[in-house]
């Protein structure tokens, strides 16, 4: 099983909003140079997130992306079922994955494998909050770079 890349750049992208940005908004261009994402598909991205309620945003020259939840609120697995619309290895396990539904249903033994992957899955995704990522960056010494336009000096 692997991971598309909006739900890997979703995750980058949510993490670099709340390690960076100090709570304010950032701006996709700076995003697009931290993570070396491209413009055009993190706005793609956001759509998503935003449609789900992950990030708001606010227009004009002090606007960009923000988090409309904590750090602590976000998960993983949240941002990867909005991007991925599911986590299961496989589109038998679940039914509204699929537009037809597997002929084998409930005659299948290897589909419990991959009912108890997924929901193993999904609980360990589920797990790993926004926060947590930031205190693993923290703790592997990346450097914050904050947007230079909230940068004041007196």
């Amino acid at each position: 099983m692997r991971l598309s890349t909006q739900s890997r750049y979703g995750v980058r992208a949510i993490f670099d909003i709340a390690y960076h940005s100090g709570g304010l908004g950032a701006q996709v261009k700076d995003i697009s140079r931290r993570q070396g994402i491209s413009q055009r598909y993190l706005e793609q991205i956001f759509q998503k997130l935003r449609r789900a309620g992950i990030v708001g945003s606010k227009r004009g020259p002090s606007g960009g992306y923000f988090l409309s939840k904590k750090p602590e609120q976000i998960t993983v697995g949240e941002v990867i079922r909005i991007t991925e619309g599911g986590i299961n290895p496989v589109l038998c396990v679940n039914p509204d994955d699929s537009a037809k539904p597997c002929a084998r249903s409930g005659g299948c033994v290897t589909q419990i494998v991959w009912n108890e992957a997924g929901k193993r899955l999904n609980d360990y995704f589920d797990s790993v909050t926004i926060k947590d990522l930031c205190q693993l960056a923290k703790e592997m010494g990346m450097k914050k770079d904050f947007d230079k336009r909230f940068m004041y000096y007196i």
